[in-house]
């Protein structure tokens, strides 16, 4: 199943490139994707290539009941976003990794990071597949549902950390 998030990021690319790879933000990201707990590794810096790796365990509330069998309890997300340097104009390409632990579950994609008139607009693009038979599809819905919640919350957090932080957050 083929995934699209764009986000809406209310400062230029450079500086919301600093904002991606800061491990509070990612944190903060993190957490209103209602994690449970969370691990955040940062390699690289945001004037150059960066990749960012994290883990989340996530309740299985928004799983239907009778695939929740299929992934247990909760789910732990393992989460990589592995960006390029910058473009001259600041934009950004990357490669985006999910795989759900424990459960055949895994989204690989590409992510960009391109200037727009007011700011900077990212983008996730991916494929979801789950290796169930019989019953991949519905997990797949399921899994999409999650893993486009959990990206979509990173609107709000980034709006939130701006407003807190100022548009151009430079080290």
């Amino acid at each position: 199943m083929h995934l699209s998030v764009s986000v809406a990021i209310a400062t230029d690319p450079t500086s919301a490139a600093v904002m991606l790879a800061d491990p509070e933000y990612v944190q903060l990201k993190l957490a209103a994707s209602g994690a449970l707990d969370q691990h955040v590794d940062v390699t690289g810096s945001a004037q150059e290539a960066f990749t960012v790796t994290t883990r989340r365990s996530l309740p299985t509330d928004s799983i239907p009941a009778h695939l929740r069998g299929f992934v247990g309890s909760s789910l732990d997300v393992r989460h990589v976003e592995a960006w390029e340097a910058a473009a001259p104009d600041g934009s950004r390409a990357g490669t985006v990794v999910v795989e759900i632990a424990g459960a055949p579950v895994r989204l690989t994609g590409r992510a960009s990071l391109q200037p727009v008139a007011d700011g900077s607009r990212l983008v996730y693009e991916g494929d979801l597949h789950a290796a169930i038979p019989l019953f991949g599809s519905a997990v797949e819905q399921a899994a999409a549902g999650a893993v486009t919640a959990a990206l979509g919350a990173e609107e709000d957090v980034a709006a939130r950390w701006i407003a807190d932080h100022g548009p151009a957050n430079q080290p």
